[in-house]
């Protein structure tokens, strides 16, 4: 009798562990190419797309998505650039798409877009209900905007081995030459690489105010949060995949 109590018992604490273990936790991975952990997001939360090798459990419904393994497409997903809008006044995320935002203070949950909305302009973070919605292809980090236009992201050149920090705009042509760099997702950060510059630390970004007020992004050459620039701070950048920007 002890026995079968003693193995009933083992049985139990196995089912529990398997249970668990089948589980993501909060913001963790929950698929991707070559993912072989848990693919089962925690009640009230499901496991959001956000390229074609990290997928995480995000709060609320998934966004609709679609999964590429195109070897030409780092954010994977859907070609789509047109977007709707939603009751709230913001845009709908179109599949295979990202906002990117900032999760630190003092830019929490402040998104990626240009100064001057859907143009070839300085790149700002500014409030959810002006996101724009962005996909990285090629190396490129391509605005998506109404009526199918395209914006992509430009980096300054380095004018010498004292500048710290690298200004990042919006051009209607693709980046090129020896100063396009490179834009790549680690996990849901956004990085920037290049041959020609040398830096600590791929996803160290600053956000640095102009003389109006708006939220300027800069690529910071330095490491995270170590020699900040005055006036500026330190941010990383992540994509997010709800079904519109929140606050």
């Amino acid at each position: 009798m002890m026995h079968r109590t003693v193995s009933l018992l083992g049985a139990l604490f196995f089912v529990a562990g398997a249970i668990a273990q089948s589980t993501a936790p909060q913001y963790g991975q929950c698929g991707g190419q070559g993912w072989a952990g848990a693919t089962t997001c925690p009640s009230g939360w499901s496991c959001n797309f956000l390229n074609p090798f990290y997928s995480q459990c995000l709060p609320g419904a998934a966004s609709t998505t679609t999964t590429s393994t195109s070897g030409s497409t780092t954010s994977g997903g859907a070609s789509s650039t047109s977007t709707t809008t939603a009751p709230s006044g913001t845009t709908t995320l179109q599949a295979g798409n990202s906002f990117i935002r900032a999760v630190e203070d003092p830019n929490f949950h402040k998104y990626l877009r240009s100064e001057t909305i859907g143009t070839a302009s300085d790149a700002v973070l500014g409030d959810p209900d002006t996101a724009a919605q962005f996909q990285i292809n090629n190396g490129q980090l391509v605005q998506l905007v109404p009526g199918g236009t395209k914006l992509y992201a430009v980096v300054e050149a380095r004018a010498n081995s004292t500048v710290t920090k690298l200004k990042m705009s919006w051009s209607s042509e693709p980046a090129s030459g020896s100063n396009a760099g490179t834009f790549m997702w680690s996990g849901d950060t956004v990085e920037w690489s290049s041959p020609t510059v040398s830096r600590p630390q791929l996803n160290a970004w600053l956000i640095c105010p102009d003389a109006n007020g708006n939220k300027d992004v800069y690529i910071n050459l330095g490491n995270y949060d170590y020699m900040t620039p005055a006036g500026c701070a330190d941010e990383t950048i992540h994509a997010y995949t709800g079904a519109t920007a929140t606050a």
